[in-house]
């Protein structure tokens, strides 16, 4: 597991022209070639990439039998918004597989849109399972579990439920080693945990096509469909969109991960869990490689505010 020893720091946060914060973390950068041309950090610090692993877990359910519309299949690697237009994509899924909102066994939340929060809150409405931004992988989980006749009650979220020995296994193989543990996600579905390399290496198996056809749709939903993957305001969507074929997804608690289908991907946690931090490092990590972040670096950019108005900003030291 992983150690302090194993975190550096990687960025900084300033006010009102004075240094305030600093963010330690791990950050591993992969060549064309799939070796490691870049680190901060121990690369091989093991940790939970939480919901990094959705696009992993849908190559396993893609190589199970899922079959979905690009854009749904980009519902299913997202933690999403909680938009009417995400709402709805979740529903489509269920009805793939003759089920409804009820079936769902993620945790109940409120939309992480504020602006879709704030409305269900005004109509006297409460958190659901629909709303909550997994929603769309657990549908997916679902709609898997009913093609192959597995049980699709709560056991789906057991470890030892075929759909996710099944994603253990895939797990396995995209990340070139095996979970050292596997725990709880915020959700309800089972968390790995495996090396930073690891979670590099499985985004780069996607982005490449190495992972077969099953890697290869998710790659093409998640670049096709960046708005399901996140949402209008997220920097995930807009490194997508700002990146040309660069496929990318966060994770609660400071960790990302993208791909390029030339080979090149990056791996970053924040240790201390902070996700303000992931983006200037994320842009940074891109920037060693030779990505052209021209047109992304200022529109991620993490303010920190002041009497309501920006005063200064987090700034990668992995540049």
């Amino acid at each position: 597991m992983s150690h302090p020893g194993a975190y550096v720091p990687i960025a900084i946060t300033d006010r009102s022209g004075c240094d305030e914060s600093v963010h330690f973390g791990a950050v591993v950068c992969l060549g064309r070639d799939g070796s490691i041309v870049a680190s901060a950090g121990d690369p091989e610090v093991t940790i939970y990439p939480r919901s990094s692993n959705k696009p992993m877990q849908a190559v396993a359910m893609v190589r199970a039998g899922l079959d979905l519309p690009a854009d749904l299949l980009a519902l299913v690697c997202a933690s999403h918004d909680g938009t009417l237009a995400h709402l709805d994509a979740a529903r489509r899924i269920l009805a793939v597989a003759s089920l409804d909102e009820g079936a769902l066994g993620n945790t109940p939340d409120l939309p992480l849109d504020q602006a879709a929060a704030r409305t269900v809150l005004r109509g006297g409405g409460a958190r659901t399972a629909l709303q909550m931004n997994c929603s769309g992988k657990h549908s997916g989980m679902l709609a898997t579990c009913v093609h192959n006749r597995w049980p699709h009650d709560l056991t789906y979220l057991d470890p030892g439920h075929p759909l996710q020995q099944q994603i253990t296994t895939t797990i396995a193989e995209l990340a070139e080693q095996q979970p050292v543990h596997i725990g709880v996600d915020g959700c309800g579905a089972p968390a790995h945990v495996f090396s930073l390399v690891g979670l590099a290496r499985g985004f780069r198996s996607i982005a490449t096509g190495a992972a077969g056809a099953a890697g290869s749709a998710v790659y093409d939903a998640m670049c096709g469909h960046p708005e399901m993957v996140g949402g209008e305001h997220r920097d995930v969507t807009t490194l997508m969109r700002s990146v040309r074929g660069l496929m990318a997804k966060d994770g609660a608690d400071g960790v990302f991960a993208a791909a390029l289908p030339d080979g090149r991907a990056v791996a970053l946690k924040i240790a201390d869990g902070s996700n303000r931090a992931r983006p200037p490092v994320m842009v940074g990590a891109l920037n060693r490689l030779g990505v052209d972040i021209s047109e992304v670096e200022p529109l991620v950019v993490e303010h920190i505010m002041g009497h309501g108005r920006a005063v200064g900003q987090v700034r990668s030291l992995f540049t």
